[in-house]
């Protein structure tokens, strides 16, 4: 059954909306803990700022993102990227 939820903040825990459809959503500053997303499309999404612990992102693909200031365990996936390419390109 489809609920539309209204402009406000909520609480949910120990819930299943998977198969969920979210278009303009503004989810800023919210948290996401102990939470399942295996198999979900994010298409023009906004994560800057957002940090990332004890994730699992086995076979995760990014692809066509900004990744200015971004960092893996520390290191700067530009940095990362130019790497890679040169060693590419030898």
């Amino acid at each position: 059954m489809q609920s539309k939820l209204q402009s406000s903040k909520y609480d949910a825990e120990d819930v299943d909306i998977a198969g969920s459809t979210f278009r303009n959503v503004k989810l800023e500053s919210a948290v996401f803990h102990d939470v399942n997303l295996k198999n979900s499309q994010f298409e023009n999404v906004a994560l800057t700022g957002s940090t990332f612990r004890d994730a699992c992102l086995k076979d995760v693909s990014i692809e066509n993102a900004n990744y200015a200031g971004m960092t893996i365990e520390g290191i700067l996936v530009t940095d990362l990227l130019k790497t890679h390419h040169a060693a590419q390109s030898r």
